[in-house]
């Protein structure tokens, strides 16, 4: 416990994802906030509503990716009262990327805007540190997403559906827990489209187990009484 920083800033050292599919996109996030290397939060919402059709994963400092959000959330309901009609997920993200930008020097935060609008259907932007905007078709972030790059070169293809959609974001995020331990507890997720907005509650002990993982169990002793594992046959 000497070693712990109790007042360092509360930093998400996070799992986020974006993915379009054939219709919409597919946010998930894990649910850990650290303060340096302490959990403070282990069901923490890193998925947050700028309007009725976008949303932002939040990475960082989760100060400053809250100001940020509140900004645009604000600026938005400006903008939709003056125009008449929902913001566009465009709209949204440059709007991001403004703040983001023009406050780098400032900002320790990487977001990820997804949505759907009637003009352009469903969208993912990548605004990483620094304020840089990516329209992609998929978006990885945080510090948890070194361990995902060469899994989605392999999983994600053009034109999925919404359930295989989801099962990617699901899988990769408990992939990400699996190695990260700056990333965990549960797997948050919403689906955007042109019925409206879904969101999914996966809890810590219902997602797949990775290589070397343990079984959720209710108590240490449970995990001291349990037989050894079987060894790994080549």
């Amino acid at each position: 416990m000497d070693n712990m920083d109790l007042n360092a800033p509360h930093s998400m050292g996070t799992t986020i994802i974006g993915v379009t599919y054939n219709g919409g996109v597919v946010l998930g996030a894990d649910s850990r906030t650290s303060t340096g290397m302490y959990v403070a939060n282990r069901a923490s919402d890193k998925i947050t509503q700028l309007t009725d059709n976008v949303y932002i994963c939040r990475s960082g400092s989760a100060a400053d990716s809250q100001i940020v959000s509140d900004y645009v959330r604000y600026f938005l309901h400006q903008h939709t009262i003056q125009l008449g009609q929902p913001a566009t997920v465009k709209v949204a993200a440059n709007l991001v990327r403004l703040l983001s930008y023009n406050n780098k020097n400032m900002l320790q935060t990487g977001i990820i805007v997804g949505g759907w609008d009637k003009y352009e259907g469903g969208k993912i932007y990548g605004v990483p540190l620094g304020g840089t905007i990516i329209e992609q078709p998929f978006a990885i972030g945080g510090s948890g997403s070194s361990y995902l790059y060469g899994f989605f070169d392999q999983a994600w293809k053009e034109g999925m559906s919404k359930e295989e959609a989801e099962q990617l974001v699901v899988k990769a995020v408990s992939l990400a827990i699996a190695r990260d331990g700056a990333s965990g507890g549960v797997v948050r997720t919403v689906i955007i489209n042109s019925e409206g907005v879904t969101r999914n509650f996966y809890p810590g002990d219902t997602l797949p187990l990775w290589h070397e993982e343990l079984e959720p169990q209710n108590s240490l002793l449970d995990i001291l009484n349990a037989p050894a594992p079987e060894p790994m046959s080549i």
